[in-house]
């Protein structure tokens, strides 16, 4: 349940007669988890939402040094709903970071960023509302080991989907394990994950989020989405934490294990999240003008323009683990060219245009992040670059309305390629991130620090250890 209050006052009468026992205080790191802490419900006053908890800063990824380590969650009041999973009834909300001498918002908080970008929106004149729809793909296993010595590394994921399983000895094994890359929209018994799904999209209903659709997809293994019905910028990024959390504690009641790492399988597709947005001004979109390429407005093709441009250093936060950089790979239904093309999956920008006529579902589906981004971070990042493109006037060329995956040496030359590593993408960010600091939405010291943390905590982390594989390809060197 969400409670669509206001103001406290109006929570703490809604709520009076609900026999709620505890309160849960939410915050996301930079990363992306979120943190949480738990206080009787005696403490749900006015003054909580204006006092916060404190906590330590230190023990948070990207957050505080030890020497300056206390900060401040101030609980958003218009946030609240009742935690679906808890076994005593408590009302959670999601929280703001400020100093606790200043009480002044924490520059380093993903949510405020993302406060910034729609304030950034607005005061710009270029259009008031930025609506955003994420797919977030995931995969449902049966079974996880992995582990990492300095002498063994190795890890090892199951499902009863498995094609690989075809042999296995079930007693009785009964087959439907849907092959690599042939898992897409199958009936039960193949989709065995249907009421796992329809479970998860209930609780999600019943705690605000609303529902478009759910599918099994393409891969083997378990490979599910579940598809949300777009909303504002900082309520999409809240209900997509809300989203992922309502996922992996389903999957975890059922015995099962969920996980958006974006690709799990080798020889089979990873999980995307596909974002789908559009810029609205006064109630009306400004994606829309008959007559143009895919009936896009001008401003829709210099948003569209300012992606295509920013590609690069948006994977850094729209793609941003070590493991995104598997998925974007050709050969696997992968966004790997840096162009657009209306109805047109082989381009990482899409312009859906054959499922409804409506003026205002003109939008642009931007195909290459995946759902291990921080969902403040990301749909910020691609606001800002999207109006870059407007403001000035970016061209995004013509079109690529072929099969890229299936195009020339000589046309694919001419069309950018997405980078090849977490490194690069960060590489590309140092160069290009002028556009983030518009508005200060972003700011120097949330730059340097993301890129600081990705690469002494990822990239060079995987870079210092033997892969399993290099046994196979080096051993006997």
């Amino acid at each position: 349940m969400k409670y669509n209050c206001k103001t406290a006052k109006e929570l703490i009468k809604k709520i009076k007669n609900e026999d709620i026992k505890m309160i849960d205080l939410r915050f996301t790191d930079m990363p992306g988890s979120t943190h949480h802490i738990s206080v009787p419900i005696k403490y749900l006053k006015e003054d909580l939402f204006i006092d916060g908890v404190g906590f330590d800063g230190s023990s948070v990824r990207g957050f505080q040094s030890i020497e300056n380590s206390d900060m401040t969650m101030v609980p958003d009041v218009t946030s609240a709903y009742l935690d679906p999973f808890y076994s005593e009834k408590t009302i959670a909300f999601y929280c703001d970071i400020v100093d606790p001498i200043t009480y002044k918002n924490y520059i380093k908080d993903p949510r405020y960023i993302a406060k910034k970008a729609e304030q950034y929106l607005k005061s710009s004149g270029l259009g008031d509302t930025a609506y955003f729809g994420p797919e977030a793909e995931f995969f449902v296993f049966n079974d996880i080991k992995y582990d990492s010595g300095s002498n063994f590394s190795f890890h090892e994921v199951d499902s009863s989907e498995g094609t690989w399983n075809t042999g296995r000895d079930e007693n009785p094994n009964l087959g439907h394990k849907p092959r690599h890359k042939q898992g897409y929209f199958p009936l039960p018994p193949t989709d065995s994950l249907q009421d796992v799904r329809t479970d998860m999209v209930l609780t999600m209903q019943n705690i605000g989020i609303s529902v478009e659709a759910s599918h099994h997809e393409v891969a083997t293994g378990g490979q599910c989405e579940i598809d949300l019905e777009f909303s504002p910028l900082l309520s999409m990024a809240d209900d997509l934490l809300k989203y992922k959390y309502v996922v992996k504690n389903v999957a975890k009641q059922h015995g099962l294990t969920a996980t958006f790492m974006p690709k799990p399988l080798f020889e089979d597709n990873g999980s995307g999240m596909h974002i789908h947005s559009s810029i609205w001004k006064k109630n009306k979109t400004l994606m829309y003008k008959k007559g143009n390429y895919a009936d896009l407005s001008d401003f829709a093709l210099h948003y569209i323009g300012g992606i295509l441009k920013h590609t690069p250093s948006l994977l850094a936060f729209c793609a941003p683990t070590t493991n995104s950089y598997k998925r974007l790979v050709p050969g696997f239904e992968a966004p790997v060219n840096i162009a657009y093309s209306q109805a047109n999956r082989t381009a990482s920008i899409r312009i859906p245009n054959n499922y409804t006529a409506s003026p205002n579902a003109k939008r642009i589906e931007f195909r290459c992040p995946d759902p291990s981004s921080n969902p403040y971070l990301a749909f910020s990042a691609i606001l800002m670059a999207g109006l870059d493109g407007v403001k000035n006037k970016i061209d995004p060329g013509k079109p690529k309305d072929i099969n890229i995956y299936e195009a020339s040496a000589k046309t694919l030359a001419k069309i950018a390629s997405t980078p090849g590593s977490l490194n690069e993408s960060l590489i590309a960010l140092e160069k290009d991130h002028s556009y983030l600091l518009e508005g200060n939405v972003f700011t120097k010291e949330n730059i340097e620090t993301y890129i600081s943390f990705k690469r002494e905590n990822e990239v060079n982390q995987m870079d210092l250890r033997p892969h399993p594989y290099e046994f196979n390809l080096y051993y006997d060197a």
